[in-house]
């Protein structure tokens, strides 16, 4: 598509684009962060563990050939699409300071709608899921000091709350690059979640009698097949990152070298702690092995204490990251209508609207595993495996060897095709797993 084409569309994508770079232009003009900064941020939006803690459940759920590799072809496709987003920052002689302008600069009206809804998918699909997630490690720590309570006095819904409640401060925080300190904090927390969570789960490898461990897939054929489709979206879900754009506005130049160096370094921390966990945590519990590592760990209770910890403060940086789009909508509309002289007041508004939404669905619903799969199916898959390659070939530097420049076009073909395809069926199994689930339990459910 041409990006002049569409009256009423382009008129609106051209106001949105406007605005847009209005509300964004100051960090255009120089960032301000290193490559450290850069692996800080892409650690925290990607390898958070509500990404990774359900990937042994995912390897149970596909068994170990198709398990290791969706696994590892997720981690291959994602680091490649995440090089080509940063080598397109400035493709045509324009920063992308967001990923909704790189998309229209590249596709035109469409791009910018695309990814704009998507991203908003994204976004908060994400933060319903790791805010339970946040919840069930704060009550996990609770019921390791009140044994005796069963529970019943503090709620999962208590907890989700509380953690919303602290979101709702650090919300007021202006920008991606005033979270640094906060990222560089959380991913200090994912590696000591991963070597925590990783060690106990062999830990409790050992301990466990293996001749009772078993890895076959569980249930009817029918419900096998819909697992398996859940478990691609919840691998999605793991590589997600719709922000890539977002935060490269906040680097220092040489932009393009430091983005390349900082997700790299990311990556390197990802598969590290990924698949470890994974294949440690299917191989310590086979089958049985739940959505959230977490929940299937038995000792020793200091270190579980310590890896639930981590994992609420690794969370806390993730869950900021991914607010950031919704808030840079608000933040349009407020500077469009010259409301800037209370700012601080509206900011504090649409926040207080949107954690109060985010907290309502953790709260009634929370169904960890199955927000992570629908929101790694139609947020996420779109946006990190799909759109990337159509991105390479319509605008990427293609070989100019004839032989390469055509194997190079059938290879983004096939990506964006096949993850299509996965995104779609992923889609399906969520959806089901949700609908069963609201069978079986009540809105507001402890879990």
């Amino acid at each position: 598509m041409s990006p002049t084409r569409g009256g009423a569309q382009e008129d609106q994508a051209g106001e949105a684009d406007s605005v847009d770079r209005e509300a964004i232009s100051g960090a255009a003009e120089g960032g301000k962060g290193t490559w450290r900064h850069t692996a800080f941020h892409v650690a925290t939006t990607i390898a958070t563990p509500a990404a990774y803690a359900p990937l042994p459940f995912a390897l149970a759920s596909l068994g170990w050939p198709l398990g290791v590799c969706s696994l590892v072809i997720g981690t291959l496709v994602t680091w490649c699409s995440s090089l080509v987003v940063a080598s397109l920052w400035q493709w045509n002689g324009e920063k992308h300071t967001s990923y909704r302008l790189l998309a229209k600069s590249i596709f035109g009206p469409w791009g910018y709608w695309y990814v704009s809804f998507f991203q908003q998918v994204a976004s908060i699909g994400n933060n319903v899921a790791i805010q339970i997630a946040a919840g069930s490690s704060l009550k996990a720590v609770y019921r390791h000091y009140y044994a005796a309570d069963d529970g019943a006095a503090v709620t999962l819904q208590h907890f989700i709350l509380l953690f919303g409640a602290f979101e709702m401060f650090l919300s007021q925080l202006p920008d991606i690059h005033s979270l640094r300190w906060v990222n560089a904090t959380c991913t200090a927390s994912t590696i000591g979640f991963a070597v925590t969570a990783i060690s106990v789960t062999l830990y409790d490898g050992h301990r466990i009698d293996r001749k009772e461990v078993g890895y076959s897939l569980q249930g009817t054929t029918a419900t096998k097949i819909f697992r398996g489709f859940n478990a691609l979206g919840t691998i999605a879900f793991s590589f997600g990152d719709a922000m890539l754009p977002e935060i490269q506005s906040t680097i220092r130049e040489p932009v393009r070298r430091n983005m390349y160096k900082g997700v790299s370094t990311a990556y390197l921390l990802i598969v590290m702690s990924y698949w470890t966990l994974a294949f440690s945590g299917y191989w310590s519990f086979g089958s049985e092995v739940q959505p959230y590592i977490l929940s299937s760990l038995t000792a020793p209770a200091w270190a579980i204490v310590m890896a639930n910890l981590f994992a609420v403060i690794q969370i806390t940086g993730c869950f900021q990251i991914y607010c950031r789009p919704t808030y840079a909508y608000f933040e349009e509309r407020i500077q469009a209508k010259n409301m800037r002289r209370k700012a601080w007041v509206w900011r504090l508004m649409y926040t207080s609207v949107y954690m109060a939404a985010i907290t309502l669905v953790a709260t009634a619903m929370p169904f960890f595993g199955d927000f992570v799969s629908v929101c790694g199916a139609v947020g996420f898959t779109p946006l990190d495996f799909v759109l990337p390659a159509l991105a390479f070939l319509k605008a990427g530097k293609l070989p100019k060897n004839p032989g390469l420049r055509h194997a190079a076009k059938a290879l983004g073909s096939t990506v964006a095709v096949l993850f299509s395809v996965v995104g779609a069926l992923a889609c399906i199994g969520a959806i089901r797993a949700i609908v069963l689930d609201i069978k079986t339990y009540k809105f507001f459910h402890d879990m």
